[in-house]
């Protein structure tokens, strides 16, 4: 173990002063660094699509507002990313309301059918049914993502609901050419979805898979987006699109029903809140865990100077995944839906609380294994969600994460609808100490139930400062949603660094099980790794999927960065 006291801190200095170079991330495909970083003095959009940014542009162009704005991108990136999100799917948004002073927290997450129980994906004898969770009607939870992004457009949006959605419309019917991450994903999900007829005509027409280039139409989901436009909400869950899916249900031998889509409900709820030394958060509250242990982390690190050692140092990194380790597993324990489970929001996000967990921090020893109260940690969204994030020069900003779950969710499209069904069923527990499918061991808060919401670590989060807003951040990638979006907060403030190389910067998580640190690849010199693995750290280097999205206000001009890791788009004007 290093003990040469000068040795850390030349180490700590070489590392600092290393990371705005070799710790930025910037190896994707056409990278230009104009896609992903803006400035402007009056909006500011990033997003994961380039279409999505400019119809968000068009709606302001129009004399729209950034609600108008929101409306617009929630339905441009469902069709531009149907392999991440889509009306199929749900999501939860931030809202900072300046005029009123107010952050609004809207909870749009899929519900589970009435129909449903805890152990409709077990067999007679208790063993998981293979992938009914995963693929087909079984993984479907009911959509809540078009009457949310209607329903706040309809009480703070200005412009009319088809000037929003034409561009999707527009998008859908014309075609799009498809990008590597699309063709990556259709590749991946190839068999589920050249099984079903109505998949099979839109990614595999004439049997064979879409190639990167190709012209994806989806005539069938620009229908929908029209009849969306004409009768609004009433369409999705009252009218013939609902009619579609349910047949489709039934035509699978499903459980979505009439009665589901009726009973489905937006819930307005309180967001979760917090301090960092002089910046107050607030995030997404359950069901999503987001907003919890991005606070609850924040909150143990407040005891320990970060900024002193930089971003890189073993002990930095020692410190902070020590404290994402330990918040990960009350995630396991404690948190679920607050419908249906009690959640000790209070007691989790305490100062008080937090300097315990400090406490059990050893300064040069990493936790073994068993020194973690034991819990079971509940599953996750998968890594293919989709964020983005607006601001105004006023301060008003939105922050919205938006899923189908995995890649093109259940990979099965309602029929004549265009529509791809999430599989946002499996972010529940199958049973207690099951795995889902990206490695979570299930816990019976999450235990599926009827209209329950799936637990989530979706964070759509904003920061002030000297009560102004600062900050809006967020994106996809399951668990690491909280650790990505925490560490960019820290880059941000702690380390002071500009807005661009804080999201760039190579990141790392530890979600208590499995027991390790996951690096972004390639992402640490082979002497801080020794160092870290000499504490007792088992080290993982693999790719996050974290696809950040950022907007800060500094004085009068407005910064926005789409992690250069992604396909997305910083657009200010």
């Amino acid at each position: 173990m290093v003990k040469n006291a000068t040795y850390l801190i030349l180490l700590s200095l070489i590392f600092t002063s290393c990371a705005s170079k070799k710790y930025l991330m910037e190896d994707v495909k056409n990278f230009k660094k104009e896609n992903h970083l803006s400035t402007s003095k009056d909006f500011m959009i990033t997003s994961q699509g380039h279409y999505s940014s400019k119809a968000a542009k068009e709606v302001i162009d129009k004399g729209g507002n950034i609600i108008d704005a929101m409306a617009a991108i929630s339905f441009v990136i469902s069709v531009e990313r149907p392999q991440s999100t889509g009306i199929g799917g749900g999501g939860f948004l931030l809202f900072y309301e300046k005029k009123t002073d107010t952050v609004h927290a809207f909870d749009f997450r899929e519900k589970a059918p009435l129909r449903s129980d805890s152990k409709m994906y077990l067999d007679k004898s208790g063993n998981e049914i293979d992938r009914k969770s995963l693929d087909g009607i079984f993984a479907v939870g009911v959509p809540g993502l078009v009457k949310g992004v209607l329903e706040i457009h309809k009480k703070y949006g200005k412009l009319k609901r088809a000037d929003v959605l034409k561009s999707a419309i527009d998008l859908a019917r014309n075609g799009m050419p498809v990008y590597e991450e699309l063709r990556r994903a259709l590749k991946g999900r190839e068999k589920v979805l050249c099984k079903y007829e109505s998949s099979k005509k839109i990614f595999c027409p004439g049997g064979e898979l879409l190639k990167e280039g190709e012209v994806l139409k989806q005539n069938d989901l620009a229908n929908t987006l029209e009849r969306i436009s004409r009768f609004g909400e009433k369409d999705f869950y009252h009218g013939e699109t609902m009619r579609k899916i349910v047949s489709t249900s039934k035509k699978y031998k499903g459980l979505l029903t009439r009665k589901d889509f009726r009973k489905y409900n937006v819930v307005n709820r309180r967001p979760i809140s917090g301090t960092y030394k002089n910046l107050k958060i607030y995030s997404m509250s359950p069901p999503s865990s987001g907003g919890v242990h991005i606070i609850q982390i924040l909150n143990i690190l407040e005891n320990t100077n970060l900024k002193k050692n930089g971003p890189y140092h073993p002990k930095s990194i020692h410190y902070v995944s020590s404290a994402m380790e330990m918040a990960f597993a009350d995630r396991a324990a404690y948190l679920g839906d607050s419908d249906f489970v009690k959640v000790p929001l209070k007691g989790l996000t305490s100062k008080k609380y937090a300097k315990r967990l400090f406490d059990k921090i050893k300064e040069n020893e990493a936790f073994k294994k068993e020194d973690i109260s034991k819990g079971d940690a509940p599953a996750y969204e998968s890594d293919h969600t989709t964020h983005f994030t607006i601001m105004d020069k006023e301060g008003n900003t939105v922050v919205s994460t938006q899923t189908i779950n995995g890649w093109f969710g259940s990979g099965l499209v309602a029929e004549g609808t265009g529509i791809v069904l999430n599989n946002e069923m499996d972010d529940f527990s199958t049973k207690p100490g099951a795995m889902n499918l990206f490695g979570a061991v299930g816990s019976k808060q999450n235990l599926v139930a009827p209209e329950k919401r799936p637990l989530s670590s979706m964070s759509p989060t904003i920061v002030f400062k000297d009560g102004e807003v600062k900050l809006g951040v967020g994106t996809p990638s399951g668990t690491r949603i909280l650790t990505c979006v925490m560490q960019t907060i820290l880059n941000y403030f702690e380390y002071e660094k500009p807005l661009y190389e804080a999201v760039a910067m190579a990141r790392y998580h530890h979600q208590w099980r499995p027991h390790q640190i996951r690096f972004d690849e390639a992402s640490l010199s082979s002497s801080v790794v020794s160092e870290l693995e000499e504490m007792g750290h088992k080290v993982k280097f693999k790719n996050l999927g974290c696809r950040i999205q950022a907007v800060a206000k500094e004085g009068d001009v407005i910064t926005g960065v789409s992690d250069p890791r992604g396909e997305g788009k910083a657009l200010g004007f």
